[in-house]
């Protein structure tokens, strides 16, 4: 009992921040292409304020070198600097990393980062919001993030764009075949989220509908590249064909030579000799014989 009565007093004063273990979990990392500024602000001020570090981040002055509570105060800021560096991309922590700084030092830096330059950023990002359409994306998916990944940026560099002029530039950068729901988000004016879902919809129908009606030539060239089954052998118990049904006496008769005559006995390849008539007896004195 002794023991935990001592205990209670010191878990009592310590610190909420201590017990954080893993700030990437709460904190994604800034990389101000995936993750934009804006983003990064918003939930690291989230976290700052549930884990009662804010003053650390806006500006509220540190307590003086001779204050008891000064200690306290530079442990718990180098453990919010730390949440500061390890949710950075190396590309920024090599800009933002210093050998001495305070929290307040470091937000500063990385804030300047993103606001520099402001003028030639936001005309370039304004131009790309403007002209964004639907065909230059793969997907309507990656239209939607590209848009507000830009809108992010633009609010980045104190150029911020409301929720309305973005759902109106989701809409004009629509190709026709969306003119019906383009002309009911018009109507309507819903969230950003509502009109990302509606959009998804008519694309989920319209692709649907392709896939149910399949053209007729389709179905033609895929019948015509089908091959031809071969025809079934025929049966040796079937009855003879008419061409084969011939007198018996006109069987193997040679074809016709070109003077329309058929010559006659059996047909040979090898010559044959010709039997002299039976009155060239008579004669045999007189003729050659043959």
């Amino acid at each position: 009992m002794g023991d935990a009565s001592k205990s209670q007093p010191l878990a009592a004063t310590l610190h909420p921040v201590y017990y954080v273990t893993n700030i990437q979990h709460k904190v994604r990392i800034l990389d101000g292409s995936k993750v934009s500024y804006a983003t990064w602000v918003k939930l690291f001020r989230l976290n700052a304020t549930g884990y009662k570090v804010l003053k650390h981040i806006d500006g509220t002055p540190s307590p003086a070198p001779t204050d008891p509570s000064h200690t306290s105060w530079k442990e718990i800021d180098a453990i919010v600097l730390q949440w500061i560096y390890a949710t950075l991309s190396n590309e920024l922590l090599v800009r933002v990393l210093e050998t001495e700084s305070t929290a307040y030092q470091a937000w500063n830096r990385v804030k300047n980062i993103f606001h520099n330059n402001k003028g030639s950023k936001a005309a370039a990002l304004e131009q790309e919001f403007v002209n964004l359409t639907l065909h230059s994306m793969p997907s309507l998916e990656a239209y939607c993030q590209r848009l507000k990944e830009i809108a992010d940026k633009l609010t980045d560099i104190d150029n911020p764009v409301t929720e309305t002029r973005l759902v109106f530039q989701l809409v004009r950068g629509l190709p026709p075949e969306f003119d019906v729901t383009a002309s009911q988000i018009n109507h309507e004016l819903p969230s950003w989220e509502d009109a990302c879902d509606m959009l998804d919809h008519e694309q989920r129908r319209q692709l649907a509908r392709d896939s149910a009606h399949i053209p007729t030539h389709v179905i033609a060239a895929v019948s015509r590249d089908q091959p031809t089954p071969a025809p079934a052998p025929a049966r040796r118990d079937s009855a003879p064909r008419n061409n084969q049904r011939r007198p018996s006496g006109r069987r193997n008769q040679p074809p016709s030579n070109q003077f329309g005559s058929r010559p006659s006995g059996p047909r040979s390849v090898a010559p044959y000799a010709v039997s002299p008539p039976p009155w060239a007896a008579q004669y045999s004195q007189q003729w050659a014989p043959w």
